[in-house]
């Protein structure tokens, strides 16, 4: 694109971000850097829609840019603004000293964001990774069974799981021995791997249900829909108040679908894997909210080792404004990685 298609596409899509209407060319001969006719403009805008980059809604109306002339505008034109002080206030009020609880903090996190960008805010919580101290199976019916984790910083977690066929105390307390030997000073994550080695070294010492239970326990540590990586939703009626068209309504239903089944909450993490940092992800580019056509704006949080445990941010209509919004999340990850760091 030259000089004039450029201010002529960043125009449409800011006063898109702006307003959610399309914009005509008459707006743009008031507000273009030189003098020129609509006709000019349209014109421009005919290219620009042929490029793929803005559509007519309908045939009398201006322009809208399309998902590619959004990831066009956020790589190249958006201009992120520095963190309004307003902003940083109210978040740092709201998450307060960080001695609460983690949950307490993850949801003071979401409310803080919601706050702040007047979206849904999204927050996924890091696992609990102390060491362990002590490990129990309980079985409590023939294809139930509890495991008891008792961890070093004395949270207690309590998970049910369905264990192998034929399982019986005996062979649960014969397992916790087994696990509760190798155990202690270990996280969860760090066991599964130590077992897994020790389990393939000594097959011949330990009972094959015993074996069996140990293997399961595992894979249900690490697989659960009730896996300690939460996923915290708040503001979401904010959502409600973006458009009242039936299109938009639709659209929401379809996003708080998704927000209710916490559909693939694993790819949520996964979505930040290529490392610190802001990531807008605008409608099908969005593989968990992608029917829904909505943009997520993300950023993962870290622990004292700079290890990413967890990530923030917020979903909303691909109408957010990109330049106010990032720097909040950028700087509510930043607070939450050091308040992270600090209770560790």
């Amino acid at each position: 694109m030259n000089a004039r298609s450029r201010e002529v596409f960043r125009l449409v899509v800011e006063g898109y971000l702006s307003s959610g209407d399309p914009v005509g060319s008459r707006t743009l001969t008031r507000s273009m850097s030189e003098k020129v006719s609509a006709a000019t403009i349209r014109n421009v805008m005919q290219d620009l829609e042929h490029l793929g980059l803005l559509a007519a809604p309908h045939v009398s109306a201006g322009r809208i840019p399309t998902q590619q002339g959004l990831r066009m505008f956020v790589d190249g034109l958006l201009e992120v603004r520095d963190l309004d002080a307003q902003d940083r206030e109210r978040i740092d009020a709201t998450l307060g000293n960080g001695d609460s609880d983690i949950g307490d903090l993850m949801g003071r996190v979401g409310a803080a964001l919601s706050g702040a960008t007047q979206v849904a805010s999204l927050v996924l919580a890091p696992k609990h990774e102390a060491p362990i101290r002590h490990i129990e199976f309980v079985q409590l019916a023939p294809d139930r069974a509890l495991v008891v984790l008792v961890f070093s910083d004395g949270q207690v977690e309590n998970r049910v799981f369905t264990p192998p066929p034929g399982q019986t105390q005996a062979s649960m307390r014969e397992a916790a021995n087994f696990v509760n030997a190798l155990a202690e000073g270990r996280t969860v994550s760090e066991l599964r791997d130590v077992i897994a080695r020790e389990i393939e070294a000594r097959k011949q010492q330990i009972d094959s249900l015993a074996r069996e239970l140990v293997e399961s326990g595992l894979a249900t540590w690490a697989d659960t829909e009730e896996s300690p990586e939460r996923l915290i939703v708040r503001g979401r009626a904010n959502l409600l108040e973006v458009g009242t068209e039936a299109q938009d309504l639709d659209r929401i239903r379809s996003l708080f679908d998704d927000l209710e089944r916490k559909r693939d909450i694993a790819e949520f993490l996964e979505l930040t894997d290529e490392g610190a940092g802001v990531r807008i992800f605008i409608g099908s580019e969005n593989k968990l909210f992608s029917l829904s056509g909505s943009s997520l704006v993300v950023s993962p949080y870290m622990n004292a080792d700079r290890k990413i445990v967890g990530a923030v941010g917020v979903i909303g209509p691909t109408r957010l404004n990109y330049g106010r919004i990032v720097p909040i999340v950028d700087y509510t990850a930043q607070l939450v990685g050091r308040m992270i760091s600090d209770r560790s």
